[in-house]
């Protein structure tokens, strides 16, 4: 692609520029930034409403009764039981206790606070989901009805 032809479709990223490479009229490759692909953003922004749709699924349960807070806050940090464990140095199980409503509660304040620090949150807002702020895709601008 030569370096008059890179694309610069505003999307995800937001203002921010992504480095590409193309082809000067020297015919020498050099490294071009890019505001976006129209392409790349469309499946962005997909796999973005995925994430969504699996948080408010989160969000669902945990106001169901089925699943703990902590659910919640890993779905929206994209994150599954066994890589929160390995942040967090503990045996997947353990998480997967910590899962269930009742394992949740059993957790000390320590423990409290070492997970709102992993999953980059408040003590309060780990506990009450309805604390928690509107999710935003990215791009978009606008609230989902994930959280």
């Amino acid at each position: 692609m030569r370096e008059d032809e890179v694309p610069q479709d505003q999307g995800i990223a937001e203002g921010l520029k992504e480095v590409t490479y193309a082809v000067d009229a020297t015919g020498c490759y050099k490294l071009v930034p890019s505001a976006g692909w129209e392409p790349k953003n469309i499946s962005n922004y997909q796999a973005w409403e995925v994430v969504a749709s699996q948080v408010a699924k989160a969000q669902s349960a945990v106001l169901a009764g089925q699943l703990s807070p902590l659910a919640f806050h890993m779905a929206r940090n994209q994150m599954d039981a066994a890589l929160l464990a390995q942040y967090m140095g503990l045996p997947r199980w353990r998480v997967w206790l910590h899962m269930r409503p009742w394992g949740f509660k059993r957790l000390t304040e320590p423990q409290l606070e070492d997970y709102a620090a992993m999953l980059r949150t408040t003590v309060a807002e780990l506990k009450d989901i309805n604390l928690v702020g509107k999710m935003c895709i990215p791009g978009r601008g606008q609230d989902t009805d994930a959280d």
